[in-house]
């Protein structure tokens, strides 16, 4: 059976047929349905989030806060770490500015053996996931926005660099990569790749959604493309996240998320989202994590 999205606070209006007194009376008609809400929203402390994590171990939500513009080496960038029911953990696991820790505009975020690693404009940072301490970084030269970071079974982190600017123009660096422990390799650096943003890897693929046109597109691990881009709806796309041989991709033009097979139709699952950023998945609940990046708040969606 497909599976279906559905939005926690739905309720679908059931309705029966009433009994009339008199014979062929028309039935009265059903009650219109709840508009869906989110299960969760936090805004406590969240400021331009780019990007939600789901720490399984710690069965916790991290949250990379820009707070201020996507570019700016402010240093005031943080990690905030929220707990499935919405308590805050952690209003500032990691911030710039304090304890010797460099983060200017914090974005994806991916996890690899008690280490939390961190995109933050031109560079990889590294983090003890359970002090927070600054554990190095890893420069990634010439990038102008790196993005959104995944994280493969075996250790690696794979990365793009979305080469805009400022103005979200087109710098011309986009670019694949992935870092082993410290080593960054570059996979492709390529105009096609049309401003990649999310990633995701498999055991055997690479998923990059992109953010200069509506498209998923397919890279083995050595960076060469498998066959032709899967088309979305709208794009400006950001974030994505698997769900068995199924994604959902979230899109800034569509104000949604959309959810199909790489080759095959996606369609909206979720609508009237504007700006949703990086997403998340916490698989005890099945929850989708959206961060609302020009609204300052997050919010989990249950999925099935």
């Amino acid at each position: 059976m497909k599976k279906q999205l559905m939005l926690a606070a739905l309720t679908l209006a059931a309705s029966s047929f009433a009994q009339s007194k008199d014979a062929g009376a028309p039935a009265a008609p059903a009650p219109a349905a709840a508009k869906p809400t989110a299960a969760l929203t936090v805004k406590d402390g969240i400021a331009t989030p780019e990007s939600v994590l789901y720490d399984a171990e710690t069965d916790t939500y991290l949250v990379s806060n820009i707070n201020g513009a996507p570019l700016d080496k402010d240093n005031n960038g943080y990690i905030t770490e929220i707990a499935p029911d919405g308590k805050i953990v952690a209003a500032k696991l990691i911030a710039g500015g304090t304890k010797g820790v460099t983060l200017n505009a914090p974005k994806g975020l991916a996890l690899v053996k008690g280490t939390l690693y961190v995109a933050d404009i031109d560079t990889v940072r590294l983090f003890d996931r359970k002090t927070g301490v600054a554990k190095g970084e890893v420069k990634v030269p010439g990038a102008t926005f790196v993005n959104d970071l995944a994280a493969s079974e075996d250790g690696k982190v794979y990365l793009t660099d979305s080469g805009l600017n400022a103005k979200f123009e087109g710098t011309g660096t986009d670019g694949l990569y992935v870092i082993e422990g410290k080593k960054l390799k570059t996979l492709l650096k390529d105009k096609k790749l049309n401003k990649p943003n999310g990633v995701l890897v498999t055991k055997d693929a690479i998923y990059v959604v992109t953010f200069g046109a509506p498209e998923l597109q397919k890279y083995d691990l050595k960076g060469k493309q498998v066959g032709e881009a899967t088309k979305l709806p709208k794009g400006s796309l950001d974030g994505i996240i698997a769900i068995g041989d199924e994604f959902i991709v979230s899109s800034w033009e569509g104000s949604a998320l959309y959810r199909g097979k790489f080759g095959g139709e996606f369609k909206e699952i979720a609508g009237e989202l504007k700006a949703p950023a990086d997403i998340g998945f916490d698989t005890k609940r099945s929850r989708v994590l959206v961060p609302r990046f020009q609204e300052n708040f997050v919010e989990a969606w249950d999925v099935k």
